[in-house]
């Protein structure tokens, strides 16, 4: 850790959020801009790439403007610039690294580019101050299904992902299908709560010869199989059963692999992270399950499960102490992995 204070702009634009914060020596949130689309998206049914990019060029500058405001400081303060360069939507992140190049040769700061998946890891640094690697940590989103060792921080070795569909996709195609539209996690969140999670004994997936990967399209065929054929025989569907049984099939899949890891590598600290860890169903089964096994539990509070830029500029300082320092050629990766460079 550094003792002197290290004051980071941060900048996210891999989706459909315009973000930007300044954080001081990775864990000291000064400022949280965050501009979201979801109202625009929702008018289609989800992201349209194109609209996204142009949103994030129109929106950028005031999110910056607003974040430096908000903290109280000023670009001449900064330390260093960090910038979300992947994964995402191509369009999308092309306009936070632009900026983010734009600003840094401008005032002739250091550069960082940051990977999404080790933002949404870095998140629970911000509200956990006590939390330090090793830790296990599953990252579950809209676009993302990952188990993740965490060694050191910039350290990672990826145990398992999805090899289809990411958790957070599954509900957004679930939720379109049972009428409640977009965006999915929270809508079906809310439905199940009205439903039976034990209803309709919906299947879990697993993958031969990886266990730790995951598999979410059967689990939406059977979902869809099911409205269909109800409907086939003229039957009701009760959508808030679907909806409870759904969700309990993607937790049961996510606590399953999770406790798998924790048993095989006697890891004592478990955390959670991306948009779906937002969801309180998944929430309290991840604690029980850390519980009963004497694993201690972190989650972010939900502002910092979806995409922000805090968690951008927590991880960004611990690469700027690692030396990651990154030239005028950076440019957006749309399908970085992580761990890569």
């Amino acid at each position: 850790m550094s003792e002197k204070e290290i004051k980071i702009l941060a900048i996210e634009s891999s989706c459909d959020e315009t973000a930007a914060a300044v954080v001081v020596n990775g864990r000291d949130v000064r400022s949280n801009t965050i501009s979201t689309q979801i109202p625009l998206h929702t008018l289609y049914g989800g992201v349209v790439p194109e609209i996204a990019s142009r949103k994030h060029t129109e929106r950028i500058n005031q999110v910056i403007a607003t974040a430096l405001e908000e903290a109280g400081e000023t670009l001449d303060d900064m330390d260093a610039i960090a910038v979300t360069y992947g994964p995402g939507l191509v369009g999308a992140l092309l306009v936070g690294v632009a900026e983010a190049k734009a600003i840094a040769f401008a005032k002739h700061l250091p550069l960082i580019g940051v990977h999404h998946i080790e933002g949404h890891i870095s998140a629970n640094y911000i509200e956990n101050k006590e939390l330090e690697p090793p830790f296990l940590c599953l990252v579950v989103s809209g676009g993302h299904t990952h188990l993740v060792r965490v060694k050191d921080y910039g350290d990672y070795e990826i145990l398992g992902r999805t090899v289809d569909d990411a958790a957070g996709e599954a509900f957004d195609k679930v939720a379109r299908a049972i009428g409640l539209g977009y965006p999915g996690g929270p809508k079906i969140e809310k439905k199940a709560l009205e439903g039976d999670a034990n209803a309709i004994p919906f299947p879990k997936a697993k993958v031969a010869d990886h266990p730790y990967d995951f598999s979410f399209s059967g689990l939406k065929s059977a979902v869809l199989n099911y409205i269909n054929g109800a409907k086939m025989k003229g039957e009701e569907v009760n959508e808030a059963d679907i909806a409870a049984s759904f969700q309990k099939a993607v937790v049961d899949a996510l606590v399953d692999h999770a406790m798998m890891a924790v048993d095989e590598f006697g890891c004592d600290k478990f955390a959670i992270a991306g948009g779906v860890a937002s969801n309180g169903a998944f929430r309290e089964a991840m604690r029980a399950a850390c519980e009963k096994k004497g694993v201690k539990f972190y989650h972010p509070s939900p502002i910092l499960c979806t995409d922000n830029a805090a968690m951008i500029g927590a991880a960004g300082y611990y690469d700027y102490l690692n030396g990651r320092r990154d030239g005028w050629d950076l440019n957006a990766v749309p399908n970085l992995k992580l761990g890569e460079r």
